[in-house]
């Protein structure tokens, strides 16, 4: 059997090195394992109650369907301004509701990211987390990837051909799926 995990990357930029991670982990994915990657962030209008309705914002549909359809969570984010995207952030909000019903609910989350700080973005990835959390995910807290000053290490590499990436993803993709497969 096969486990799905639909990666969320909180940056649009086309050069991301998030996007990166997100492509990473598709070509690091174990036997087993299969990643996908969400591509229609950048269509969902900011959160507002008023217009959340029945088949009222089709790319929010859309996004609740694709995580509904996973089994886990890779969530691949930046640090902006000591904080995670506001892009990720509102992705989020649309998935935790209507309230009660959460698309996130209960589903396995790891958090990743890389940015261009020697911390590699960890604050954000945090708020990640902590967001995540509240909306109903089932945060996995010891999955963490954060790769420190990625301008200059994937300035002339793409990051699935990083020794670190392609030796780290794996293993948190592995455990990311054995979570989505224990029972809650």
């Amino acid at each position: 059997m096969t486990t799905r995990i639909l990666a969320l990357v909180g940056s649009l930029r086309t050069g991301s090195h998030n996007r990166q991670l997100a492509e990473s982990a598709v070509v690091h994915a174990p036997e087993g394992v299969e990643v996908e990657i969400y591509e229609g962030l950048a269509d969902l209008p900011f959160y507002n109650e008023d217009i959340d309705t029945p088949g009222n914002v089709p790319s929010a549909q859309a996004l609740r369907a694709a995580v509904a359809g996973a089994d886990a969570l890779l969530l691949c984010s930046p640090e902006y301004n000591g904080t995670m995207p506001a892009v990720l952030k509102n992705a989020i909000d649309w998935l935790s509701r209507p309230y009660g019903q959460s698309a996130i609910s209960g589903k396995p989350v790891a958090v990743i990211g890389a940015a261009f700080g020697q911390y590699g973005g960890v604050w954000a990835q945090d708020d990640v987390r902590r967001s995540a959390g509240i909306a109903g995910g089932t945060v996995v807290e010891d999955l963490r990837l954060a790769v420190p000053s990625s301008g200059e290490r994937f300035a002339d590499v793409h990051a699935a051909k990083d020794q670190e990436i392609a030796a780290t993803l794996p293993r948190i993709l592995t455990a990311l799926a054995a979570t989505s497969a224990t029972p809650a």
